[in-house]
């Protein structure tokens, strides 16, 4: 069975349309931290089952609650997912880990290591210097997983 995974990172307070629209049809959605405000929150949860880590910025009250770090299970395949990837304190390969998902940069990367998918889907909030407002899609198929960037098309 195919399962499609949303991950976005780096809101800051800011979810946009254009990244509610990229993300429908998520079967679940993976949030990197820097959420910067619960309705970010509330509204990812109103598309799919929605795992948010604590990132550097969420420091107000509500967002204690968040975790450092979080795994989540998608078709028997398990995401490890932090803010910070300096963060990262383990081997994921040694773990069994499928995949590492991360954001603080802002710059979004797909990468391979160990046999182990590193993936920042890079902001999705206000734009920061020149780099693209993307979210990224990961198809889970089996144990395979397809990952892929979007860059969001803002109107205006």
């Amino acid at each position: 069975m195919k399962r499609l995974v949303g991950v976005i990172s780096d809101t800051h307070g800011l979810l946009r349309p254009e990244a509610v629209a990229a993300l429908r049809g998520s079967d679940l959605i993976i949030h990197a931290g820097d959420v910067g405000a619960p309705e970010v929150i509330d509204e990812l949860r109103n598309l799919a089952p929605t795992f948010v880590v604590r990132g550097n910025v969420d420091k107000a009250q509500w967002a204690g609650a968040l975790p450092m770090t979080a795994h989540v299970e998608v078709g028997g395949l398990v995401f490890h997912v932090l803010h910070g990837i300096s963060e990262l304190d383990l081997k994921p390969a040694a773990v069994g880990y499928a995949a590492v998902v991360y954001g603080h940069s802002h710059q979004p990367a797909i990468e391979m290591r160990e046999g182990v998918l590193f993936l920042n889907p890079g902001s999705a909030g206000p734009r920061r210097f020149k780099l693209p407002v993307s979210i990224a899609r990961v198809s889970v198929r089996g144990q395979q997983l397809r990952p892929e960037i979007i860059e969001l098309q803002l109107k205006g």
